[in-house]
């Protein structure tokens, strides 16, 4: 039996604009990402990435996403990403970037690391990752 190997991207899509993340969905985020990588990396690139690529989570609220794609490729998604700089969704075009917060093969870790982004920035270091680790 063959074992694919994933990694997980975990990003924060910043902007501006609050109409612009609570417009987001998962299906129209996944497209933007693969019109971008075939925009930057043409054909070779988004047959590449067109497999396996899902977007797994999407929190519309706080902007994080998470992003799933073969070990091999994942360079190519995540090379791709500061390309996008702007979402269209329902005839509006609104101003945003990704943000790239953790690289990782295993889905727990980068949710464990979404927890620690959660935390707010008065907290010292040291009971960040106290509080990270009760969130868990």
């Amino acid at each position: 039996m063959v074992r694919f190997k994933h990694r997980y991207l975990l990003c924060e899509l910043v902007s501006e604009d609050a109409r612009c993340r609570l417009s987001l969905d998962d299906r129209v985020l996944g497209g933007l990402v693969r019109d971008t990588i075939a925009r930057v990396h043409g054909t070779f690139g988004a047959a590449a990435c067109s497999v396996g690529f899902a977007v797994r989570y999407l929190n519309a609220y706080t902007g994080v996403v998470l992003l799933r794609c073969r070990k091999d490729f994942y360079q190519l998604v995540w090379s791709a990403l500061p390309f996008i700089t702007h979402l269209e969704s329902k005839g509006h075009r609104y101003p945003c970037f990704f943000n790239t917060l953790h690289v990782g093969a295993a889905l727990s870790r980068a949710r464990y690391n979404q927890n620690l982004s959660e935390v707010p920035d008065s907290v010292q270091p040291e009971t960040a990752v106290d509080l990270a680790a009760e969130l868990h």
